[in-house]
């Protein structure tokens, strides 16, 4: 039976840990012809610049080859093929599939319609599971834990899908606690809500970007994103609303990490980045070993 990864869920609390395993292996050891002889397709329908360069390092260093697009301008989608058959054709030719698709679900439909297996590398407002797994492999080496974690998420928690698919899976992990910083147009749907809430888990809603964040134990930021507003004055009124400086990290934990799944904006000020708590370009850097861990496994080769 093939294994996707198209929500975080398809994984199990073992499985997390198999990846956390397996990505500090890579670490260790980047280079292995685990993928010789193997094609994977890279399938790119909306634009992405560290996803998309850290899954094809990925790739190369395990030895595969790639094919694919980064453009769906220079796909056949331009001539109206449809994704059913996109994904059909390029099944054929491929051992793995890695898609990014702006519709939420599009990547599931592809796992059902591909014989091979297909990862999800983010599918609209919806999941982005290898995003959350190399997250979680970021905690894991800055806190020496995933158990108890204080999480302050800030920004765009609506469309914010990495936000959503780290939050599910850092569910299962002790008794973590989560404070939400939105603006009112910007909240943490409450799906994801509810789901916390029959787990016994407990959260805070914030409005406010204040010295709450004293209490974190990850600062995890995101950008408002442009791309998802219908309206370009909503998108103005909230862009810059929360701007995280290097003052504000003064009475903060001496084991914060700041994580941003990039790329940034101006949500995190430059003059952050030379504070030890800043850790997000380490975190992009952390993308290549869990996604090498992420392929090994879902090609059942480690």
């Amino acid at each position: 039976m093939k294994k996707d990864l198209i929500s975080i869920t398809d994984y199990s609390k073992d499985e997390y840990l198999k990846i956390m395993k397996l990505a500090a292996e890579f670490e260790e050891n980047p280079n292995q012809e685990l993928l010789k002889g193997k094609v994977v397709a890279s399938l790119f329908f909306e634009p992405s610049t560290r996803t998309r360069l850290s899954f094809e390092t990925a790739i190369s260093r395990l030895g595969g080859r790639i094919v694919g697009f980064a453009d769906p301008g220079s796909s056949s989608a331009t001539k109206g093929e449809t994704l059913h058959d996109t994904i059909k054709m390029v099944s054929n030719y491929a051992d793995l599939i890695v898609m990014r698709h702006p519709l939420e679900g599009a990547a599931r439909y592809a796992a059902e319609i591909s014989p091979v297996p297909v990862i999800n590398a983010g599918d609209g407002a919806n999941q982005h599971p290898t995003q959350t797994l190399l997250d979680m492999y970021s905690i894991l080496k800055t806190q020496g834990t995933l158990d108890n974690m204080n999480i302050f998420m800030v920004g765009d928690l609506k469309f914010g899908r990495t936000v959503h698919s780290l939050l599910m899976a850092m569910s299962e992990f002790g008794s973590p606690i989560f404070n939400f910083i939105a603006p009112e147009e910007l909240q943490m749907p409450k799906v994801y809500k509810l789901f916390l809430k029959e787990k016994g888990i407990r959260f805070f809603e914030h409005t406010e970007f204040t010295d709450i964040i004293s209490e974190a134990d990850i600062i995890y930021m995101t950008r408002v994103q442009k791309e998802r507003f219908s309206d370009p004055i909503e998108y103005e009124k909230v862009k810059n609303i929360y701007i995280l400086n290097n003052a504000m990290l003064k009475n903060t934990k001496p084991n914060v990490k700041i994580l941003h799944p990039l790329p940034r904006v101006n949500e995190i000020h430059t003059d952050v980045d030379s504070n030890e708590k800043a850790y997000y370009f380490t975190q992009a850097l952390n993308g290549v070993f869990t996604r090498e861990a992420i392929i090994a496994h879902t090609m059942n080769l480690k």
